[in-house]
């Protein structure tokens, strides 16, 4: 059973702690070695305990609860798995993190899913993540997200198919039309495939899914979460804009539709549109995918340019 973190103010546990450190000079004479290690073993008990007491208990009692509670008072800052030791006073916080992604629906992003994200898709956090190391972890959205545990549910299940990685994924998007994704719930599915961020931008730009995220179409979104807006595919000739296009396009002009004006601010769930952009002068009859020949349409007002056409 895991040892628990004992309960005392900060400076008892720290007077406690020199007062094991100072006896410890001592037991360095030994000639022993499992000695000398057995008799730092409560100084290490110790130390977990001063950690853990940094935060108070009433508020985050539990382990998990401390997690979170750090994670909130530092939003959007990366921290130090060593961090999440210290104040949990355990060392199986790796499954506190877990229930609090599947379980509970927090978006806390590894490492090791932001730097496979930050090559495909534009993180701006205004911070500089492209030296984030495997070990640290980041809260992406201070909102909780409720659904989460049966997304996960769903990921296990289409994570087991005998299928490829990015086939799992659309599936994934499929059942979850219309709802927000994170990309530590994509990694899963993909079965920890480290190019699943390559695998998702493949569906949209060279299959045309409408799979949105803060920086190609929905600004509402928090960073690092994807929707699949529709279960259908845009046309062959609007699928190969490149990215640094599209977002640019997108933020001259103002991520709201260029013909009758709509805009994420007025989604909901009788009238689920979002944007696309549109080829001014047709891609087939030879208009380019530059700056200066495309505009921000809404999926309606698309599909009517396409009519006329």
């Amino acid at each position: 059973m895991p040892r628990r973190p004992i309960k005392n103010t900060p400076e008892t546990l720290r007077k406690e702690l020199i007062a094991l450190l100072t006896d410890f000079e001592s037991k360095l004479q030994l000639s022993d070695l499992r000695d000398k290690v057995l008799a730092l073993i409560p100084a290490f008990h110790k130390l977990r305990d001063l950690g853990s007491s940094l935060m108070l208990r009433k508020s985050a009692s539990a382990a998990r609860d401390r997690i979170l509670a750090y994670f909130l008072k530092y939003p959007f800052t990366i921290i130090h798995s060593d961090e999440l030791m210290i104040i949990t006073g355990i060392q199986d916080y790796p499954r506190r993190l877990r229930e609090l992604r599947r379980e509970m629906g927090w978006n806390i992003a590894s490492g090791v899913t932001i730097n496979e994200m930050n090559g495909e898709e534009s993180l701006s956090l205004g911070i500089d993540l492209t030296h984030i190391r495997p070990e640290e972890y980041i809260l992406l959205d201070k909102q909780q997200d409720r659904d989460a545990a049966h997304r996960w549910y769903l990921a296990n299940e289409i994570r087991k198919r005998k299928i490829g990685s990015k086939e799992k994924i659309l599936a994934f998007f499929q059942v979850n039309v219309g709802k927000p994704i994170t990309g530590e719930e994509l990694r899963y599915v993909a079965g920890g495939a480290s190019e699943w961020a390559r695998r998702v931008r493949e569906l949209r730009t060279e299959e045309g899914w409408s799979i949105t995220t803060k920086t190609t179409g929905r600004p509402d979104l928090a960073i690092g979460v994807y929707v699949l807006e529709q279960d259908r595919q845009t046309p062959p000739h609007d699928r190969k804009i490149p990215d640094s296009v599209r977002c640019t396009v997108l933020i001259r002009d103002k991520y709201r539709c260029q013909n009758c004006g709509w805009s994420h601010e007025q989604w909901n769930l009788s009238d689920p549109r979002y944007l696309e952009l549109h080829h001014i002068e047709a891609h087939a009859e030879g208009g380019e995918n530059t700056t200066d020949n495309l505009k921000t349409l809404c999926n309606i007002c698309h599909d009517n340019e396409h009519r006329k056409e």
